[in-house]
């Protein structure tokens, strides 16, 4: 069976995903949420002209020319405006975000001003406009302000509130389950045995679902029994979860149950085997009772990790109708070591940035490997990327990186 491309892989698994429905959330809930409708403005900022700059408000042409003196009539503060009118040879006190008085068009700031009881000196010449900031200079009522399937960050959230928009539709959090599979797996703390292995990759696996912005119930560990596992890709399936996500198990191996209790329960199968290392026998499908999209990873931690960043990752920001590309985004660094030559799988090596050269990172891969190892993904600031059959490559060639989301 042959080895499927990575992009290929990333393009079959988010063909057939559908955004979920909408729900509205007070503002205070909506950080990270991705925005279901478009919002729009139900007021217009700021409200009137208003003043940048405390000073004195003026008809520009009574201090064309300086010294020029105008009595002074009153005073324009943030929510208690003035309520006459600027008349010629007359001026307004006047403070940041105050209204601009009916018949001023022009601020003198206080710094270029000198005061005698009301007589007011302008000691520089007004300039019609100036220290104003107009009606609607931010935005208009009816003005569509944020588009659908955009991530919200703090400061979209203050853009929201001073449209005067308490509540936004936003994309319901995808529900993820998370199987663990192996008779060797046992909990941190449980006291393993040398010859178990204490699981880890749920919570690294778990951990960049929910800052994609899912919700994660951790279904447990399944023994390497077929009518266990099946059981549990049964129940799992029968629980409504938008994406269920299987560690372990996903080779060929006496073993590994995972596929074919999938397949039992009704799941396609698409993919097995991706030309990618770490992370060869990884498979994902769907289950169209459930409405399920099926993810298998590998039970190695590193593996793991990286697939779920390449695959669930974008799977759960298309579920929420944000834009995924089409391929892992990568950025271009240069190589601090000399590389070897790669085989046919893309490979994505873990790699520390130790400087920069000609404005780019300077990377470094770590000088082993191996999947199972944790301490260098933990190390790790990027991923160095080779593409398959890509010639060896010295210190100081260009090379590709991908940022370790978390």
């Amino acid at each position: 069976m042959a080895l499927m491309p990575v992009e290929e892989a990333l393009a079959l698994l988010l063909s057939t995903v559908q955004p979920l429905a909408g729900e509205t959330v007070p503002l205070e809930q909506a950080a990270g949420r991705a925005l279901a409708a478009p919002v729009v403005a139900r007021r217009t900022t700021p409200g009137a002209d208003v003043s940048a700059m405390d000073g004195y408000a003026l008809r520009a042409t009574d201090a064309a020319t300086v010294p020029a003196t105008l009595e002074l009539i009153g005073e324009s503060a943030a929510g208690r405006p003035f309520p006459g009118r600027v008349e010629p040879g007359t001026t307004v006190r006047i403070f940041t975000g105050a209204v601009l008085p009916e018949g001023a068009d022009a601020i003198v700031i206080q710094e270029d001003t000198s005061r005698d009881g009301d007589a007011v000196t302008m000691t520089e010449a007004a300039t019609p406009g100036r220290h104003i900031r107009r009606a609607g200079g931010d935005f208009t009522a009816g003005e569509t302000l944020l588009e659908a399937g955009r991530r919200l960050r703090a400061r979209d959230l203050a853009l929201i509130a001073a449209a005067d928009v308490d509540a936004v539709s936003v994309a319901r959090r995808p529900r993820v389950g998370l199987i663990s599979t192996g008779d060797e797996l046992v909990r941190p703390g449980a006291g393993a045995n040398a010859h178990q292995v204490i699981v880890s990759n749920i919570y690294s696996v778990a951990a960049l679902a929910r800052a994609a912005g899912a919700e994660v119930i951790d279904l447990g560990i399944l023994p390497d029994r077929m009518d266990a596992t099946q059981a549990g890709v049964r129940a799992a399936l029968d629980s409504g979860f938008d994406v269920l996500v299987t560690t372990g198990g996903a080779s060929v191996g006496d073993h590994d149950l995972i596929a074919p209790a999938l397949s039992a329960e009704g799941v396609d199968l698409a993919v097995h085997r991706i030309a990618l290392r770490p992370g060869k026998p990884l498979m994902f499908g769907r289950s169209a009772a459930a409405r399920t999209q099926v993810l298998g990873l590998p039970g190695n931690p590193v593996s793991a990790h990286v697939c779920a960043l390449l695959f669930l990752v974008p799977l759960i920001k298309a579920l929420q109708g944000l834009a995924v590309p089409a391929q892992p985004e990568l950025e271009p660094a240069r190589l601090a070591t000399d590389v070897k030559a790669n085989e046919q799988r893309m490979d994505f090596m873990r790699a520390e940035i130790v400087g920069r050269a000609e404005g780019l990172p300077l990377v470094r891969p770590m000088p082993v490997q191996d999947s199972s190892m944790l301490r260098n993904l933990a190390r790790a600031d990027v991923l160095l990327v080779r593409r398959p059959h890509a010639p060896s490559a010295s210190a100081g060639d260009m090379c590709e990186i991908l940022r370790l989301e978390d």
